[in-house]
């Protein structure tokens, strides 16, 4: 296992959580769908009381110059010590949302990816770090798991309706 890498239960809440504010301009953001017997890797987004309010594929920023489809395999990398490849044509969303009363604008660029089929074999929960050192916990969820009430929603708005379009 990478260093960077520890289970979910190695962390406490203040390990694993910081307040987090959207950036007031545009970012442009590549995420990777990583799915494992039909269930999404997904990172957890707390609110400021530390509750899980949402769920959303892991990913990062594009970097000028770089395609998005480096940029997902580099940030997998980064976050979670894989090497994977991003396949298939990519999907595109624009996201406008509020995080605890803090409006966001993102385009997204989101692709199905694969990684080694050893890749956390037996973890149900994964401990990541974000390249500010912030920890952050992703998990495997079934989509009939996300937005219903007192479940998590996927992020961003829209996804799961998406890919349940597409058969997923």
């Amino acid at each position: 296992m990478p260093p960077s890498i520890a289970l979910a239960e190695d962390l406490s809440y203040d390990d694993a959580v910081s307040i987090w504010r959207p950036q007031q301009r545009v970012r442009v953001k590549a995420l990777g769908l990583h799915w494992r017997e039909g269930r999404l890797l997904a990172a957890e987004v707390h609110d400021d009381a530390g509750r899980v309010k949402g769920v959303r594929p892991l990913g990062g920023g594009v970097e000028f110059g770089e395609t998005a489809r480096s940029a997902v395999a580099r940030e997998f990398k980064e976050e979670l010590g894989i090497d994977l490849a991003a396949v298939g044509e990519p999907l595109f969303f624009e996201n406008i949302y509020v995080h605890e009363g803090t409006p966001g604008h993102e385009i997204l660029i989101l692709f199905d990816v694969v990684s080694p089929d050893d890749a956390f074999i037996g973890e149900s929960r994964i401990v990541f770090h974000e390249d500010n050192g912030e920890a952050g916990i992703a998990r495997w969820f079934d989509l009939d798991e996300l937005d219903h009430p007192g479940a998590p929603e996927l992020f961003p708005a829209g996804l799961k309706a998406y890919l349940r379009s597409c058969g997923k």
